[in-house]
């Protein structure tokens, strides 16, 4: 029997954490009849790194998924009010695969998972160390070749995805080739870094390093079949760049993954419209669509796997608005009194003039000594009306004591 009624409650992963969880019922009616693919589906959504179950991205995405299927949102551990600290993509499966549990519980036959970012790599792993096989047995996971993977030790049954959507997903581990990355290595790696998390940007984060290094999601791809992979990367992610989701979908076994490569996007749930959420939820449950959409793009070419590129129609040269987030440190934040808030601008003087409109006072004193990066790399000199922001991308406002 399939639960109509929106539900909150808190989850117990296989290792004792406690994880928040919200399930959305499916908006849409059910004419087909009671066996229909979007009354049987549950949606999961896993969030990325900083995010959690009531930001208005996660709560965004889930508003657009629902119109398919019933969804699941949840907190990983040491974000939003779940418990325990965050191990940056090793121990999150857990997280995933009890709301897969908690699907499956409610009613739903059929799951798939939708992560972005550290969400992207978790579905992953999650889809490679739960399947079905996997799930009769205990003991380390085994691949294709026969090698034992690290990671979970034991798979319990009804936690295994029946389709998998890695949205901004890395491929592998320790990547710092992007300034965002090198920051937010520093974020997880260093006591101040770990500080900033927990209290600038509501994460608390394990001190420990990886022991052993969890199977990366590239080597989780793989695994995954016979289950559907889906990977949707922008074109302007600041994180990760295009190498990532290609190497992901080499991984995987011919016509075993698609490769959507989303033209002006940036990263993550942050930046994906909703013209792609209810793309990526039409994939994800067969039979009638939420919108007609037209693809324009070439395939990739990837083991069979096809690149689509979907139009942006403010994308044009110059004066596109673009829609982010602006993130307040230090003075600049009590100010502010908000951690951070969405900014939809073409240029950095337009959104800062946008946020002096909206917090007028303090913080218009504050933001004359601050410094500013974008997507992590400082404005320095430049006039701030030559410097464009980036679709989903990422204005850190910095007082002196923050580094300004």
């Amino acid at each position: 029997m399939i639960t109509r009624t929106p539900l909150r409650a808190t989850l117990l992963t296989d290792d004792g954490v406690p994880v928040e969880a919200v399930y959305t019922p499916c908006t849409a009616g059910f004419a087909a009849g009671r066996d229909s693919a979007a009354e049987r589906t549950a949606i999961v959504l896993a969030h990325g790194f900083t995010g959690s179950v009531d930001r208005p991205a996660v709560r965004r995405a889930a508003a657009v998924f629902s119109q398919r299927a019933a969804v699941i949102t949840f907190s990983f551990r040491g974000h939003g009010k779940s418990g325990g600290k965050s191990t940056v993509g090793d121990r999150e499966v857990l997280d995933l695969a009890a709301a897969v549990r908690w699907a499956r519980s409610l009613g739903h036959g059929r799951v798939v998972t939708v992560g972005f970012s550290m969400g992207g790599s978790v579905v992953l792993r999650h889809g490679g160390l739960y399947t079905e096989n996997n799930q009769r047995s205990s003991g380390a996971v085994r691949g294709p070749n026969g090698a034992a993977h690290e990671g979970l030790t034991t798979a319990h049954g009804g936690a295994h995805a029946d389709a998998v959507v890695a949205v901004s997903s890395p491929a592998r581990w320790y990547y710092r080739g992007t300034a965002p990355m090198r920051r937010l290595h520093w974020v997880v790696t260093r006591p101040t870094g770990r500080l900033v998390g927990r209290y600038g940007l509501r994460t608390r984060i394990h001190d420990r390093d990886w022991d052993p290094v969890p199977l990366s999601p590239v080597a989780a791809v793989p695994l995954i079949a016979p289950a559907p992979l889906l990977v949707v990367h922008g074109d302007r992610d600041p994180y990760f760049p295009l190498d990532h989701p290609r190497m992901l979908v080499a991984a995987a076994a011919d016509g075993a993954a698609e490769l959507w490569v989303e033209r002006g996007m940036g990263h993550a749930e942050n930046s994906a419209a909703q013209e792609l959420l209810a793309r990526i939820a039409d994939w994800a449950v067969p039979g009638r669509p939420i919108m007609d959409v037209t693809h324009h793009g070439q395939p990739e070419g990837q083991d069979g796997a096809a690149a689509r590129t979907a139009p942006r129609p403010d994308d044009e040269e110059g004066g596109a608005m673009a829609s982010g987030t602006i993130r307040y440190w230090a003075a600049a934040k009590s100010a502010a009194g908000t951690a951070e808030e969405p900014y939809r601008a073409a240029t950095l003087a337009e959104a800062l003039d946008a946020v002096r409109a909206a917090h007028p006072g303090e913080l218009t004193q504050v933001l004359r000594r601050c410094a500013f990066l974008i997507d992590g790399n400082p404005v320095g000199n430049r006039e701030h009306e030559t410097v464009r922001l980036a679709e989903g991308g990422t204005v850190e406002v910095l007082p002196p004591f923050a580094g300004g």
